[in-house]
């Protein structure tokens, strides 16, 4: 078994079979590119082509195209495209061909790999770390588990958050502290508690206004890319929870008269309070979206995935600025998926106050139908 740095990464689901290809050095992938949230420095300087480090970067890299269990033909078509470029050859030497075609992730030791790396100069620790990210890339998705992967490299390199904070986003201390949770379960008690006659009236207006169950359950993503079932009020007169999810509009007819009420509102989310006692999601945080929009946008915005780091929230940063509602354009989705990321990097409890006595004055409002 691989030693105990590999816990930051999961490789116990199955790789595919051994890609195997021409044995000179692809061009780049083709086809449209995911959209990257945070700008990269200035490239630093590169290790040099000695074949201790190639041998090491090269187990690193194809370490990181199977940290989300899968080594795709981009991943791989970019570990030769890198290799190529620091050999300075279009025809990787075999030793380095057969090693990419017979890469076996369980055998995989990162330690050993860093003790070779750590000799290196910071600058050029800081290049392995921006080739690694590259590869991750590659499949036009920066996902959860090469995330992790990368911060354990970083660990392992004595890199600083500083040096990569381009490359990978570090929550703020407390995120996932008891503070936040003690503040999500006394919050939430008291709305639930203090808030009841105003639920029973609204469930009373859900079912009386148009037929069928007065609340909505829909599968979302929790912390960690976990599926979670979300409560809501009932606003439409069809319950969507499959493969295709067509966004809420303006003047949506599915919507109901009442539900437009309670959307405008947000008072359609108020049972999600129980999701929070749950310990499913908390009071601020990245709002949940349908599994069907996480599927499709987690390739066309390169860091969307990482919003997951956190528990979801019934409010969030994204929300108090205007970013609510339909994302009918790639931008709205990246404006939102921006403020998530700065949330997760800038919590504080009173960050959180914030965000929620802005969703009280009606901030998070904006853009509701």
């Amino acid at each position: 078994m691989p030693g105990p740095a590999n816990e930051f990464w999961d490789t116990t689901r199955a790789s595919e079979a051994p890609y195997r290809e021409s044995m000179t050095v692809p061009p780049p992938s083709s086809g449209p590119r995911a959209y990257r949230l945070t700008a990269l420095r200035p490239s630093s300087m590169p290790p040099p082509a000695e074949e201790e480090y190639v041998r090491a970067l090269a187990d690193a890299l194809l370490a990181a195209a199977h940290a989300d269990g899968d080594a795709c033909p981009r991943e791989l078509r970019a570990i030769r495209r890198l290799m190529g470029r620091l050999l300075s050859t279009n025809e990787l030497p075999a030793w380095l061909d057969e090693r990419i075609e017979s890469f076996d992730p369980n055998q995989f030791e990162l330690t050993k790999v860093a003790d070779v790396l750590q000799r290196l100069p910071p600058p050029e620790r800081r290049h392995v770390v921006e080739l690694v990210r590259q590869v991750c890339d590659a499949d036009n998705a920066f996902d959860l588990e090469e995330e992790r992967y990368l911060v354990a490299l970083v660990l392992s390199l004595s890199l600083s958050r500083e040096d990569v904070a381009d490359l990978c986003v570090h929550a703020a201390e407390g995120i996932d502290g008891l503070g936040k949770r003690g503040f999500d379960v006394l919050f939430s008690a008291a709305v639930l508690a203090c808030g009841l006659p105003l639920l029973a009236a609204l469930a009373a207006g859900v079912k009386l206004s148009s037929p069928g169950p007065v609340f909505f359950r829909q599968r979302r993503y929790g912390r960690g890319g976990r599926e979670i079932q979300v409560f809501k009020f009932r606003t439409m007169r069809v319950t969507e929870d499959g493969p295709i999810v067509r966004q809420a509009t303006k003047d949506d007819d599915r919507v109901t008269r009442f539900g437009k009420f309670l959307r405008k509102t947000s008072f359609d989310e108020l049972p999600q309070f129980l999701n929070v006692l749950i310990g499913d999601m908390s009071v601020v945080g990245p709002r949940p979206h349908a599994v069907a929009h996480n599927q499709h946008y987690r390739t066309q915005i390169l860091e969307y995935m990482l919003r997951h780091k956190v528990k979801p929230g019934i409010t969030g940063w994204a929300q108090v600025n205007g970013w609510r509602g339909e994302t009918d354009t790639l931008d709205k989705m990246i404006q939102r998926v921006a403020h998530d990321l700065e949330y997760i990097r800038r919590y504080s409890l009173w960050f959180d106050l914030k965000i929620v006595l802005l969703t009280v004055l009606g901030r998070a409002n904006r853009n509701a139908y």
